[in-house]
């Protein structure tokens, strides 16, 4: 990369840059291989379970989901499907807009969670908290938690949607 290609970007600020870019990577391919060992999962199934599994209600529609975990419509579909043909999840139309589709965790679907998120946190804990002191947890926090939000005041197409249909409501 030339010095005009850098231009804005400061030695350090690039340095955090790559550091940032790689940590997320490896962090995803470390969790992505403990989820297919363990459960034969990928992430995002991982997640859409997660999210179902953390609710009390009988089921969230398709594309809450799909904009909470930042991810495309037709790519959530095509998992969901997966989840769905394994027994892991239910689809049915919302009662209240035929053209919604809800999802609700089943008995396995909840029992495969349960057996595959004690390693995820124990990984989550071993290849991230153990490496930092506690204090530098909240600071990690304090620091990740406004480029987030920065993120999501332009958010990527799949959770656009939903950011419109709360102003309306």
């Amino acid at each position: 990369m030339s010095a005009d290609e850098r231009q804005g970007l400061g030695a350090d600020q690039l340095a955090a840059y790559y550091t940032l870019m790689e940590v997320g990577s490896l962090l995803e391919q470390a969790v992505a291989q403990h989820l297919r060992e363990d459960g034969d999962l990928s992430p995002v199934q991982a997640q859409i379970l997660a999210v179902l599994g953390d609710t009390s209600e009988d089921g969230l529609r398709m594309t809450d989901i799909a904009d909470r975990i930042v991810y495309s419509r037709s790519g959530f579909s095509y998992q969901a499907g997966k989840l769905e043909q394994r027994g892991l999840i239910t689809r049915a139309p919302a009662a209240d807009d035929e053209r919604s589709t809800l999802l609700s965790l089943t008995a396995e679907g909840r029992d495969l969670l349960r057996r595959v998120r004690p390693g995820h946190v124990e990984l989550v804990r071993m290849l991230v908290f153990e490496a930092m002191p506690d204090a530098d947890v909240q600071a990690l926090r304090n620091v990740l938690e406004p480029v987030r939000d920065r993120l999501r005041q332009d958010p990527p197409r799949s959770a656009r949607a939903q950011a419109r249909r709360n102003t309306r409501d």
